[in-house]
């Protein structure tokens, strides 16, 4: 009855981005649960990296495979999809510890990485459907804000599964993030448009590579982009502070949080801090990777020359979390406003194939680098994948997408 007042596609992008938030809050908490339990129980950071080894590589796949999937089924159910593998996920580490051996952990994370990527794939395609073509600013908006306040809510989600961690301990936070998704499942099922984001054609399965240079181009920076960021912050900086700085579990989970959510929020706030008139274009993409680049850089030098450790790591991390949010939020908006509109999905999941292939990169290298030389070299690895991104972006089209010629549609924001 709430959402009654509001427009058919309003209340279709209030359910998709709820769907999409309460997905992500388990997401969340459940990457740090899985970190930091098994940091505790001794696992090496090598170790702890494979158990996500399978989550970063079915991403992969899924947002390949996906993509077609939702194109010729429908995005709702795509969506639907991926919440209850989220809930089977979670109901695999419900057993007792003794039995959380890392091959059924692996799966357990493996399935997780099918069901995040199902949902994002859907969630990102679905506004393209939702907003009419010529209003560029509208969609701008709406995808930083699906995005931002995702990525806070993924914040939130670390805090949440450190706190879990502490006061009740792991199996009885699994169970409770099981059950809170298994009623946002429920509501999903039933209020969700039937043929959101469903081709009027078949696609067939060998059209699954993308055939836009453009979104080719976008596609290799965005996993240089991701790869970039992972390579120190997924493994590599949450042991660092717990062995170096000697945080707690509480410490961790919520300073890393606290970054994520400040992340979401840059994020959501993109098109206000670029200005109404300011639509991302190629240059734009470009101009912000350069400005990444520098960070990790000069973090890494610090921390060779011991200058202020804290100080120079933290207020890094806070600078980098910034930039990096106004890179990804202009990707985001670029690749749903290059992909065409009848089986967006599938331009959407070969973009975010792309985006997982980074993540499962970075991923391993963090395990790996932090181990085998610490988080200096993780950090001077972020600065070359960063600068790899800014060549790769000057090779993207310098016109507008063709869908953005058009001015902002003041009428719809």
């Amino acid at each position: 009855m709430v959402l009654a007042p509001l427009t058919p596609e309003v209340r279709q992008y209030l359910l998709v981005t709820g769907n999409y938030w309460a997905f992500t809050l388990t997401d969340g908490a459940l990457r740090m649960l899985v970190v930091l339990h098994f940091y505790s129980l001794g696992y090496s950071g090598l170790s702890i990296a494979m158990l996500f080894l399978f989550y970063e590589i079915f991403g992969v796949i899924t947002n390949l495979v996906g993509g077609w999937l939702g194109a010729r089924i429908g995005l709702n159910k795509t969506m639907n999809i991926g919440l209850f593998l989220q809930i089977i996920a979670l109901s695999m580490l419900l057993l007792p510890a003794d039995y959380l051996i890392v091959p059924w952990v692996m799966a357990a994370q493996a399935l997780s990485g099918v069901a995040k990527d199902l949902n994002k794939m859907s969630a990102k395609s679905s506004i393209k459907m939702l907003v009419a073509t010529a209003a560029q600013g509208t969609l701008f908006k709406w995808v930083a804000l699906l995005t931002g306040s995702k990525n806070a809510l993924k914040g939130i989600g670390f805090f949440i599964g450190g706190l879990l961690l502490t006061v009740i301990g792991f199996q009885l936070a699994i169970l409770s993030m099981a059950i809170m998704l298994l009623l946002v499942w429920l509501l999903s099922v039933v209020n969700l448009k039937q043929d959101l984001g469903k081709s009027s054609t078949k696609p067939k399965f060998r059209e699954m590579l993308s055939k836009s240079r453009a979104i080719n181009v976008l596609s290799a920076a965005r996993m240089l982009l991701f790869g970039a960021r992972d390579v120190w912050f997924v493994i590599a900086l949450p042991l660092f502070l717990a062995s170096q700085f000697g945080w707690d579990h509480w410490t961790v989970g919520g300073f890393l949080a606290l970054w994520v959510i400040g992340y979401g929020v840059v994020q959501s706030s993109t098109p206000l801090l670029l200005g109404k008139n300011n639509i991302p274009n190629s240059f734009m993409v470009t101009l912000w990777a350069l400005l990444l680049c520098v960070i990790p850089a000069l973090i890494a030098l610090a921390m060779t020359f011991n200058w202020q450790l804290e100080f120079a790591l933290l207020g890094g991390l806070l600078l980098f979390g910034a930039v990096f949010a106004i890179n990804s939020a202009i990707h985001s908006y670029l690749i749903v406003s290059y992909a065409k509109s009848d089986g967006v999905s599938m331009d959407v999941g070969f973009y975010y194939m792309a985006n997982a292939m980074g993540r499962l990169l970075g991923t391993v290298l963090s395990g790996w680098l932090y181990q085998t030389a610490g988080i200096i070299a993780c950090l001077w690895v972020s600065s070359a994948m960063l600068i790899l991104t800014v060549f790769i972006s000057t090779l993207l089209p310098a016109t507008k997408p063709a869908a953005a010629e058009t001015a902002i549609d003041n009428g719809n924001n």
